[in-house]
């Protein structure tokens, strides 16, 4: 009876950064340490395919909140592609489906090419994703032999950096918009340079305002919570406020603080700045994330009750 009440979730609040391994999907990844938290509430940000490896965002009871914030967010990417093979995934775990002679061409002018992606564009998406068409997830429609129009999406390219290229090896880092398929990007370099291609790895580095240093490894993790318990574990979770860094605070005074929990609009006299901001109580505690609209109003989009202290 008591291993059953010390092994029931509960209620765990925060933002961890697990450097996700190659071999779990990004749900399989989550739930591991959702049982090593031993919490009752989990989301995770930017699915990683389960060859992938790099910044998953886990998020946990009311941190689940800033999810949407988080999949918005700039990513940055080290991608290793091999020259010369076409897989039908588009990366390592798929079926080789064409081959074709890899051009001898200088670095020079491999990051010239490279650097032809930076800006807009406009993207196809890979037939082998998690996208639905119809109700149906394209990665479904693909296993079973079928390939449907899919519309193209803007995606943005603002820097990328060749790494090295020796033989049929390309290594370049790539900073992206939300929605960007690596794998697409790389076959199409491969197209633009007279051949094919497909990714055999791929590691996300940044997410956002977050960089390689704030991940944390499974391993580490598993380790943690055996030596030292849950609680220690919980200790390095960070603050949900910490990943909307961007977002201008405003600390509200008063009774105002719980107007704004509540879910009232504040009036804030004539705003500075319109758009989302980060909302504190006067005592430090994170309310939530709320709009500044013209007439100098300040609308609730988010509230996180009960608040927490900011780190």
């Amino acid at each position: 009876m008591g291993q059953r009440k010390r092994n029931r979730s509960e209620p765990v609040d925060g933002l961890l950064l697990l450097n996700k391994p190659a071999g779990l999907t990004s749900n399989q990844a989550l739930q591991k340490v959702k049982r090593l938290l031993n919490a009752k509430k989990a989301g995770h940000t930017g699915s990683l395919d389960p060859a992938a490896t790099g910044m998953l965002p886990l998020c946990f009871g009311e941190a689940t909140k800033i999810c949407p914030y988080l999949l918005d967010a700039d990513k940055t990417y080290r991608v290793t592609a091999r020259l010369g093979v076409a897989t039908d995934t588009g990366d390592a775990d798929g079926k080789e489906v064409t081959r074709a002679d890899v051009p001898d061409m200088p670095g020079e002018q491999w990051a010239a090419a490279l650097h032809e992606f930076v800006g807009e564009s406009m993207q196809v998406p890979p037939m082998y994703s998690a996208l639905k068409q119809d109700g149906k997830r394209l990665h479904e429609l693909a296993r079973q032999g079928q390939t449907v129009d899919r519309p193209a999406r803007p995606i943005r390219i603002d820097e990328i950096q060749l790494l090295e290229i020796a033989g049929t090896r390309l290594v370049f880092r790539v900073r992206c918009s939300k929605g960007t398929y690596v794998r697409v990007l790389v076959e199409d370099i491969a197209t633009a340079v007279g051949t094919v291609a497909h990714t055999s790895r791929l590691h996300r580095e940044v997410v956002g305002d977050f960089e390689a240093h704030d991940m944390l490894d499974l391993s580490t993790l598993e380790a943690a919570a055996a030596a030292d318990g849950v609680q220690a574990l919980r200790g390095r979770l960070m603050a949900p406020d910490t990943a909307l860094a961007r977002l201008q605070p405003v600390t509200l005074e008063g009774t105002a603080g719980q107007r704004f929990s509540n879910g009232q609009v504040i009036p804030q006299g004539t705003a500075d700045a319109v758009g989302l901001v980060r909302v504190y109580a006067n005592d430090g505690r994170f309310l939530g994330v709320g709009e500044l609209m013209d007439e100098g109003q300040l609308a609730p989009r988010r509230v996180f009750r009960g608040g927490t202290t900011t780190a």
